[in-house]
């Protein structure tokens, strides 16, 4: 949801599921206008407000069609001239997921939710399913979709009686929220980096820790109006002064100075996910996942292992779904993908790292159009499995019957003397490890000045942390054979800290060989030319596998903030976003282990504070241990597939 809204962004949050189309050269540009006829309704909800929604219809009447509708914050009208338009006349240049769609035929639905844009009553963050308290206007993302459902069967012609829905971010929300109690016509859902619940490895909180860049990033832009509005035509980009947040964040050090650099419009919504800094009501009763129950609608849930907003939400989606409604489809697809990157683009790579094929267009013509065809038009084909994952690494796509896999055992890669990572417990020999963390020097996540959350860093070169004195460093020998990690990543350390607060940052490692091939990014210039810029090697890359952080005040539950003792030894132990990686043989895992994050996560003064209302006397350096000795065996729990032949 909350990604930096660089023009990839805004074209993802405004332009929903449109895609990008690879046309041949001396092909004719395919036209919306010519296939399809726009309308826009204002639908009746049961309380008497009314929902802006835009139809498109195939302009073919010889047959009938199923709806494939999405639900968004981020408006139904139409990017025209660099600005946000609504009106029958102005057409996007794509409305469908891909051109499949558009070529079969759908009658493509796009609505404002409440309270944004065109639409009437009062929008919610994350619009509590229950709620007893309901206040005018307010409504329930269920029973909005059924009455338009209901709406839409009765009022647009040539209609085949089905419906679909789907949507990404917060539109992923939308669609899981919509099916809940689902009306009948409804046969095919695909929430899709579905924001799922905000404080549990979702968009807000991870551990505990506020994921300060990404959130700043977005809800300086991301602000509620008086509605109905067709404003803001643009969104308004924060002016940081700098182009390097790193320098930005800590010049304000305090999150109180930090919000005071927005105006009151830009604190409104962010202002209320700092304050609610547990897991409070606030947050419980915005967690969708606990109600997601008597679906009728076939799901295919989809994320991106690399996606940095919304990664824990498609898992968290898929597990809900097949636990509470057994007798339906509940799929999953994750693949090599930063946020909503399936929608669009080759899915090729991501920053250095390669994926070797087209994983993009693979989703959308193998596994998304089939699966709505399938269901909506009752086209014949081979069945879904009921998980398609890309195993990254090896660069594979691999089928399961459930995620995470059930031939997947867990294994412990304990922590060990002199920065060694194995299989098995250490032998005697140093107790601990120790660095100190100062917050007003804190760890960066990457090694180039950035605002926002470049997505890039899902899979950050982390060479550059393993040389400073505040970041623990654990490697392996060298590989022997390939290893493949499958589910949930857990650590389990064995802490001390002279503060009475920590975080606790965990980062698992995929490290090249010194003897790596140069790929496909030499830049070659011809004999006498200009020096060129220095090019990043890929031998003894580091690439980011996992990295979460625990705040380490929540290490007995996020409802139960406790403070360290200084000195006293205790257990730290969470779980991280799961993983499908293969470590090649020849190649290294790798554990880092530091204290900050910054300012991916808010600092952690390391005093038991309150961090929303922390003062610049609260940040306090402190040295932290990490022990390996007998009894006090630190290491991370993860799941190993068996060894493939």
């Amino acid at each position: 949801m909350k990604a930096r809204l660089t023009a990839l962004a805004l074209s993802l949050l405004l332009g929903g599921v449109c895609h990008q189309s690879v046309l041949a050269a001396d092909a004719p540009k395919y036209s919306l206008r010519e296939h399809y006829t726009k309308y826009e309704f204002n639908i009746p909800m049961r309380d008497g407000v009314k929902l802006f929604t835009v139809v498109y219809v195939p302009k073919d009447s010889s047959k009938s069609y199923p709806f494939l509708m999405q639900r968004t914050p981020y408006s139904a009208g139409v990017q025209s001239g660099g600005e946000l338009h609504y009106g029958e006349d102005y057409y996007p240049e794509h409305i469908g997921p891909s051109q499949e769609f558009e070529d079969s035929g759908y009658i493509f639905v796009k609505q404002d939710v409440r309270g944004r844009y065109m639409s009437e009553g009062k929008w919610q963050e994350m619009t509590p399913h229950v709620n007893p308290s309901r206040a005018k206007g307010q409504g329930n993302e269920s029973e909005d979709m059924h009455d338009t459902v209901d709406w839409l069967l009765k009022n647009v012609a040539n209609n085949n009686g089905k419906v679909g829905i789907l949507g990404i971010s917060y539109p992923g929300f939308y669609t899981s929220a919509s099916i809940i109690d689902s009306h009948p016509a409804i046969k095919a859902a695909s929430p899709q980096a579905p924001v799922t619940d905000l404080f549990m490895n979702d968009d807000s909180y991870h551990g505990g820790a506020f994921m300060l860049a990404a959130n700043f990033d977005f809800y300086s832009a991301f602000v509620e109006a008086e509605n109905p509005t067709p404003l803001p035509k643009t969104w308004d980009r924060f002016d940081y002064g700098t182009a390097d947040g790193y320098e930005f964040f800590l010049k304000h050090l305090t999150l109180s100075n930090i919000l005071g650099t927005m105006t009151p419009k830009q604190q409104a919504l962010l202002r209320p996910t700092i304050d609610h800094s547990s897991y409070d009501e606030f947050w419980k009763s915005r967690n969708i996942a606990a109600h997601l129950k008597n679906i009728k609608a076939a799901v295919l849930t989809v994320g991106g292992w690399y996606d940095a907003e919304d990664l824990q939400g498609p898992l968290t989606t898929y597990a809900s779904i097949k636990k509470n409604n057994p007798a339906t489809y509940s799929g999953l697809v994750m693949g090599p993908w930063v946020h909503g990157g399936w929608a669009r683009g080759e899915g090729k790579r991501l920053g250095y790292v390669n994926f070797d094929s087209k994983t993009s267009e693979y989703f959308r013509t193998n596994i998304q159009f089939p699966f709505f065809e399938q269901h909506l038009k009752d086209a014949k084909g081979k069945s879904l499995p009921e998980v398609t994952a890309f195993e990254t690494g090896s660069n594979v796509w691999r089928n399961y019957a459930a995620w995470p896999p059930k031939q997947a055992q867990a294994r412990t890669l304990y922590l060990g003397d002199n920065g060694t990572l194995s299989w098995k417990q250490p032998a005697a020999g140093a107790a601990f490890d120790e660095y100190v963390a100062d917050p007003r020097k804190p760890v960066p996540f990457t090694a180039y000045p950035a605002n926002g959350a470049p997505k890039e860093y899902m899979v950050g070169d982390q060479r550059f942390a393993s040389t400073r004195p505040d970041v623990l460093t654990y490697r392996s020998e060298p590989l022997e054979q390939d290893v493949t990690f499958a589910g949930p990543v857990k650590p389990k350390l064995f802490v001390s800290t002279t503060g009475t607060d920590a975080d606790w940052v965990v980062k698992l490692i995929d490290v090249y060989p010194p003897e790596y091939p140069a790929g496909d990014d030499g830049d070659e210039r011809p004999r006498g030319g200009d020096t060129a810029k220095p090019q990043v090697t890929m031998a003894g890359f580091q690439q980011l596998v996992r990295g979460d952080p625990l705040r380490g005040k929540f290490r007995n539950g996020f409802d139960n903030t406790q403070p360290f003792t200084p000195g006293k030894v205790e257990t730290v132990s969470y779980s991280m976003s799961d993983i499908n990686h293969t470590f090649r043989r020849g190649h290294r895992i790798m554990v880092q282990i530091q204290s900050s994050w910054f300012p991916l996560v808010d600092l952690n003064p390391q005093t038991f504070v309150d961090i929303p209302k922390a003062r610049p006397e609260d940040f306090q350096k402190a040295t932290q241990r990490v022990y390996h000795a007998p009894a006090m065996y630190s290491g991370i729990e993860v799941q190993v597939l068996p060894a493939k032949p």
